[in-house]
């Protein structure tokens, strides 16, 4: 058992020490892969043999407190520990599979946050959505795919509004993904009853000026938390869609009427993280480059509030506007002229979502 969890340690101090944002630990025929994720690509890190990754998939799990008799359905959880002194996340999730139980692995650092200046590759994006927080009530939702960086947008505005705007806080997160400790974090728990839903009500009568709800999921959840905005309160949480003006889609879906979006919604953005040229070697860097080692990606926005919020409900109403505010497709094309961004993240981002 030693072995095992020595084994264990090795592959999260390697990945950390990699940048590395995730683990998937693959079950195959002869063998078991493990594979890291490096920004936007997968490479293949070790090859297991397969009694040992039956093995290390239980002590992980047993490590997040699931089930780890259970391999029929997929589970979830998550758990700390601490590498080089620094506190890590780990958030786990297993997937049965044709040849066993695959595990996947994200690396969260918990101090490793990113300053209120950084949040956008260009400055002028980062200073409205910082004076987003100034708004007493009302609803700001954050969009764009899985590993887009949403996460890390939201602790960084709320760990600035915690510290200059001195308001109470609040969040709501399954599972906690950043240990904070200048806000009062909640964990969902739907065994213990503790729901989104269950959660946010319970939140409304604990007096916080700013509430974030991880993921509005389904209707209820939307519908608690546009009204926690309509009582005074600024809520802040994700969502997944392809671009700003479908959340305003997907909570009509979800049951909200046109008159709560139009009084609660004071901004919505879709982000992307994209990978910056090198400005020493142009494109990829040279394995001689003192930034090699170094994560070069940046996040990019687009942002809809005041006028070109009301303009994109009007479209989403079928009804005739002028859209003037900057897309995903020109911020990025910008970035490219600029020489920040390389063209490959055109195709990437813009053409797939064009295509789909």
């Amino acid at each position: 058992m030693a072995f095992i969890e020595n084994m264990a340690d090795n592959i999260i101090k390697d990945a950390v020490k990699n940048y590395v944002s995730d683990i998937h630990i693959i079950p195959r025929k002869e063998d078991t892969l493990v594979q890291y994720r490096i920004g936007s690509k997968l490479f293949p890190r070790f090859r297991l043999p397969q009694d040992h990754c039956e093995r290390l998939i239980s002590h992980f799990k047993f490590s997040a407190s699931m089930d780890i008799g259970e391999r029929r359905r997929p589970q979830s959880g998550a758990y700390s520990i601490s590498v080089n002194g620094q506190s890590v996340g780990l958030r786990l999730s297993t997937l049965p599979a044709v040849n066993k139980e695959s595990l996947v692995i994200r690396i969260l650092p918990q101090h490793n946050r990113i300053p209120f200046y950084r949040i956008s590759l260009f400055p002028s994006i980062t200073r409205k959505i910082l004076a987003l927080l100034q708004y007493a009530h009302g609803l700001v939702i954050l969009t764009g795919p899985t590993g887009s960086g949403k996460t890390s947008t939201l602790y960084s505005l709320l760990n600035e509004t915690s510290q200059i705007y001195q308001r109470s806080v609040i969040t709501l997160e399954d599972p906690i993904e950043k240990e904070s400790d200048t806000v009062l974090q909640v964990q969902v728990n739907e065994k213990a009853g503790v729901t989104y839903a269950a959660g946010l009500k319970a939140i409304l009568r604990h007096d916080p000026d700013i509430i974030m709800v991880g993921e509005i999921r389904d209707g209820e959840t939307a519908k608690i938390a546009v009204r926690a905005a309509l009582t005074g309160h600024l809520v802040l949480t994700t969502m997944h869609t392809r671009d700003a003006k479908g959340a305003i889609a997907r909570l009509l879906e979800f049951g909200v009427s046109k008159l709560e979006i139009e009084q609660t919604l004071v901004a919505v953005t879709a982000q992307r993280l994209v990978e910056l040229t090198c400005p020493f070697c142009k494109e990829e860097c040279s394995p001689f480059c003192f930034s090699y080692d170094r994560l070069k990606r940046a996040s990019v926005f687009e942002l809809l509030t005041g006028n070109d919020l009301l303009a994109a409900m009007k479209e989403t109403g079928k009804e005739a506007s002028f859209n003037s505010y900057k897309t995903l497709k020109q911020v990025i094309s910008k970035g490219i002229a600029l020489g920040y961004i390389k063209e490959s993240e055109y195709t990437k981002w813009v053409v797939a979502d064009e295509e789909t």
